[in-house]
């Protein structure tokens, strides 16, 4: 992948305690954010309770806005609500992931923002510029900020769970186990698993951006993973799901959110890295092109870039934070865990989300229907 695939949380720390002493000093709130409504229509992800017990109410105090916030599940779903949305209104900001950015603007759902309002010197280094800067900004214009980074990797039960050694994404469809999954992302660890065993006829990777090699190479994973299927407990699509897959149905491997992993890394599950790699995904801020509180956007986007709106949203999501300093302000047993899971080797495999176009996602919801009606 070009998307900075290198990057090393280690470094981030470092850059964010190195760049603690310059933070810059509180922006002036703009009087165009609270002349208007002084409210902005946030939809974003279920799941995430910090969010509205904290991140929300400190942006309140610090601006003055308050934030109706819309729970999601997925981004299927929030995708579907943007484009009733574009026609109804109601909605100013959403929270996709980077490689969501360009299905999203094709169908003509973004707004632009205005960079002269945000603080993007407030972002780590590999964050908002470089090649995710370049992906941020589809047709030239800026249209996607960040406001966290993580993975989806192996949950795994400590006492039952049977690994491979090294553990494998393989070990999602061991008879052996119980697994928890989310539909597509196991059809596409069951497509990395296969390529890294030479069992695929092209690199999966081919299927991110030629149609034809998807429908090739899909229908293989497909065909593999549904002779597997008899170990899955639970599908999941959000947070909630993916905890109870584990907690009530008993799974004991699951690929799922590092999120999913710290919220029950006390339960005696545990958070590991496959050979192959993690998953890993940058999630950010879109707004909508008919967005009707444009400055109370802009000022919420960048608050969630400063030290202590970083450090909350990145706490929500048991996550990894976008802004310099953040990490100073953050729990060390979050620092903690990840460092516990991903070490250099580990970080260095680190597999970003490609691009996924309109006609992919498409496609690939049709391959999760067919997995899950198999």
């Amino acid at each position: 992948m070009t998307m900075t695939s290198r990057l090393n949380r280690r470094r981030f720390l470092k850059a964010s305690a190195a760049g603690a002493g310059l933070l810059a000093a509180p922006a002036l709130i703009s009087s165009k954010a609270l002349a208007s409504s002084g409210e902005l229509n946030f939809t974003g992800w279920a799941g995430y309770p910090v969010l509205t017990e904290k991140a929300f109410p400190a942006f309140e105090a610090a601006t003055g806005i308050k934030v109706n916030f819309t729970e999601m599940p997925d981004q299927d779903t929030m995708f579907g609500a943007a484009k009733v949305a574009l026609d109804s209104g109601g909605i100013d900001v959403i929270e996709p992931t980077i490689d969501r950015v360009g299905a999203w603007d094709s169908n003509g759902l973004l707004g632009t923002f205005d960079e002269s309002k945000l603080a993007v010197s407030n972002y780590l280094p590999g964050l908002a510029d470089g090649a995710a800067g370049e992906r941020s900004r589809p047709g030239g214009a800026l249209k996607y900020v960040p406001s966290v980074w993580g993975t989806e990797s192996l949950v795994v039960n400590e006492a039952e769970a049977k690994l491979s050694t090294p553990p494998s994404l393989g070990d999602l469809f061991s008879p052996d186990n119980q697994s928890v999954l989310r539909p597509h992302s196991a059809l596409a660890a069951m497509g990395r698993y296969l390529d890294a065993t030479g069992k695929l006829p092209r690199p999966w990777m081919d299927s991110y951006t030629d149609m034809g090699a998807m429908t090739e190479l899909w229908d293989i994973a497909l065909a593999e993973a549904i002779k597997a299927k008899g170990n899955v407990v639970q599908w999941w699509s959000g947070e909630n799901e993916a905890n109870a897959g584990f907690t009530a149905n008993g799974a004991t491997v699951g690929l799922c959110w590092d999120s999913t992993g710290f919220n029950l890394r006390k339960d005696g599950y545990k958070y590991v890295a496959p050979v192959e790699g993690a998953f890993a995904w940058h999630q950010g801020f879109v707004i909508m092109k008919n967005a009707a509180n444009v400055e109370q956007a802009h000022e919420f986007v960048k608050w969630v870039s400063t030290a202590e709106g970083a450090s909350l949203w990145a706490t929500a999501f048991s996550a990894n934070p976008v802004g310099k300093g953040a990490a100073d302000l953050m729990d060390p047993e979050v620092s903690a865990y990840y460092n516990g899971t991903f070490n250099d080797e580990a970080l260095s495999k680190l597999w970003w989300w490609p691009d996924q176009s309109a006609d992919f996602l498409a496609k690939r919801a049709e391959y999760a229907d067919k997995y899950k009606a198999a």
